[in-house]
């Protein structure tokens, strides 16, 4: 039996109290993260780009060229979610896929000039969406930089233990 304490005196908790739905971290970083991705909807409808789009964006315009690889380890995408949004980006004119001309298994993704000249049109996106969060600007900070280091704190487990 688990023990959790509250207000000083610890209480047992048996596992149907801990199998609650509302009790679990996972459920409330997953709704929490759906909840700020409806906020950006309206932000980034006006780009005509989606949320997943934006952060791809937002990787290439910190760094481009770079390989879909390299695009998808910094999103933490494989290459089969990667690939259609990329594909969908390059339809709509904002990206270029080409093959590295060093290792033509590699495929090198840039940004076109309508992609660079999106990103003077984003800039306010990070701001418009913290007026928006109910939280003040540096607990918004300090949830971030707490999901960050569990972030990276989860990808240091050792194989096998995730499940």
């Amino acid at each position: 039996m688990a023990e959790k304490k509250k207000g000083g005196a610890a209480r047992a908790e048996g596992p149907e109290e801990l199998c609650r739905l509302d009790r679990q971290l996972c459920f409330a970083v997953y709704t929490a993260s759906n909840l700020i991705t409806r906020l950006y909807r309206p932000l980034l409808e006006p780009l005509g780009i989606t949320y997943p789009q934006y952060l791809a964006l937002l990787a290439l315009w910190e760094h481009a060229p770079r390989t879909v690889g390299e695009l998808g380890e910094a999103l933490g995408l494989d290459s089969g979610t990667l690939t259609p949004l990329l594909k969908r980006l390059e339809a709509n004119g904002f990206v270029a896929r080409r093959r590295a001309p060093e290792d033509e298994r590699r495929v090198l993704v840039e940004l076109t000039s309508a992609g660079q000249k999106l990103r003077a049109r984003a800039a306010s996106i990070p701001k418009e969406l913290l007026c928006k969060l109910p939280l003040p600007l540096e607990q918004a900070e300090e949830l971030r930089d707490a999901l960050k280091r569990l972030t990276r704190d989860l990808q240091a487990l050792p194989e096998g233990t995730e499940g």
